[in-house]
């Protein structure tokens, strides 16, 4: 039987922010022989409802939803802060919650579970520059802004926009298995399915964009050459500065310290190459630059929370 699927939007919310979990659930039904999956889009009033981006898609009535859901997921979009207001929406919302196996929110949709009451005492994440405003609004959420997506009970809150296709695959994977979410992901050629621990940012969005031609080619050559000598001397070196200088004008610029950077920039290398071959750690850890696989497996754990055995179990993109 098929696993009922109902997305709530309102006038001006975020069309990925719908479409791309609507496009996985979609495609895993086309993959998956039983218990797959049907999209329903409702919103107050139903009939043609226009995202932020001037798109109109059409929904059916909150009122008129009838029987079991299975999930309940939330868009956000630019209008969340004025639908708050909206009793009838945060109602309805809360309403078909308590009949639901499992509630989820993509972007600021997490500010209307938690106006309907469903994020008090638990663990949730929004866009990261929406947090603080979660976290100074609602007294009884705990507000983490780093991870794409967390679980709590059967509550599952994700990070902006996109990250609402990580959370979808991550629903997809706990249902029919981890190996049925690659297949969505590659059907749909999106990135490789990522654990709700990995940071909101990769290591280039992390760090600012130095103002130095110098400094930024530098930071591209850090990112494409990980396993070379990446120490503060070396990179001094290249980039025709004194250490302490380097030091200094590196951390001003991008907001980490060199060693900061390339260890992040190493552990993303690690991680695309743990998704992408089927090199054994300690080569894993040599060509990604960080030497040994106890390393390796501490800087996993440190930035991930994960070990790089489960991540290659999981997110590996295709037997090699």
């Amino acid at each position: 039987m098929q696993r009922r699927v109902l997305i709530v939007v309102f006038p001006g919310f975020q069309l990925l922010d719908m479409a791309g979990p609507a496009d996985v659930f979609a495609t895993a039904d086309l993959l998956v022989s039983a218990g797959g999956y049907r999209v329903e889009v409702a919103a107050v009033g139903g009939g043609p409802v226009p995202a932020g981006n001037g798109v109109t898609v059409t929904a059916s009535a909150l009122a008129d939803v009838a029987g079991p859901i299975d999930t309940l997921l939330v868009a956000g979009g630019l209008s969340v802060p004025e639908r708050l207001a909206d009793r009838e929406l945060v109602g309805r919302i809360a309403g078909l919650a308590g009949g639901a196996r499992r509630v989820a929110s993509v972007c600021n949709g997490a500010f209307l579970l938690a106006e309907a009451g469903l994020l008090d005492h638990r663990r949730v994440t929004t866009h990261w520059l929406a947090a603080g405003e979660l976290d100074a609004r609602y007294a009884c959420v705990e507000v983490d802004a780093d991870p794409l997506y967390i679980e709590d009970g059967n509550v599952w809150t994700s990070a902006g926009v996109l990250s609402g296709v990580d959370l979808a695959l991550a629903l997809v994977a706990r249902d029919h298995g981890h190996a049925l979410a690659r297949d969505v992901a590659r059907g749909l050629v999106v990135y490789l399915h990522r654990p709700g621990g990995q940071s909101q940012f990769s290591t280039p969005m992390r760090a600012l964009t130095p103002r130095s031609e110098p400094l930024r080619e530098l930071q591209a050559y850090i990112d494409a050459n990980p396993a070379a000598d990446l120490s503060v001397p070396a990179l001094a070196a290249r980039a025709g500065m004194s250490e302490r200088h380097f030091s200094r004008v590196f951390t001003e610029q991008t907001g980490l310290s060199p060693g900061r950077y390339v260890e992040r920039s190493r552990a993303e290398a690690a991680r695309r190459l743990l998704e992408v071959t089927g090199h054994p750690l300690d080569r894993v850890a040599r060509e990604s630059g960080l030497g040994t696989p106890e390393t390796l497996y501490r800087v996993f754990r440190r930035h991930w929370r994960i070990s790089p055995g489960d991540h290659r179990r999981r997110f590996r993109s295709k037997e090699k």
